[in-house]
């Protein structure tokens, strides 16, 4: 049960939405996790989906689940890629994560229209332009 777990506060972990390529027809988008940690990170699990209201109607993207066995102090993991008519939904994270014998996790939103340039910074590790959450 939940309620069983520790509340151990994530801390130093982001999920960012990256712009990776651009070209005059479209903008290619992949989301990461960064481990801004000085120790590793490792059985991963993140859940992904999208929700919100497009167009008058309530829509639902399906629940994507990825692994990622470990993350080195100081690196990134690929999640997924992106499609940026998704931007308009709440994009919605939810990671798991062990240090040690300890887990933690973290529900990470990006809400509709956060993934816009006003709000581009440089991703720390990753070096590109794009929104995170921490």
């Amino acid at each position: 049960m939940k309620k069983d777990l520790p509340e151990n506060i994530v801390e130093d972990i982001a999920i960012a939405v990256a712009l990776e390529k651009e070209s005059v027809e479209s903008k290619l988008w992949y989301v990461y996790v960064i481990n801004l940690k000085d120790q590793p990170i490792e059985n991963v699990l993140i859940t992904s989906k999208g929700y919100g209201e497009k167009n008058g109607e309530q829509v639902k993207t399906s629940v994507l689940r990825h692994m990622i066995p470990h993350i080195e102090a100081g690196a990134f993991a690929l999640i997924e890629p992106i499609d940026e008519a998704t931007f308009g939904l709440s994009n919605e994270y939810w990671l798991s994560y062990y240090i040690g014998r300890e887990i933690f996790d973290k529900k990470f939103i990006f809400l509709p229209e956060s993934v816009v340039e006003s709000n581009f910074i440089k991703l720390p590790i990753l070096n590109k332009p794009g929104v995170m959450i921490k």
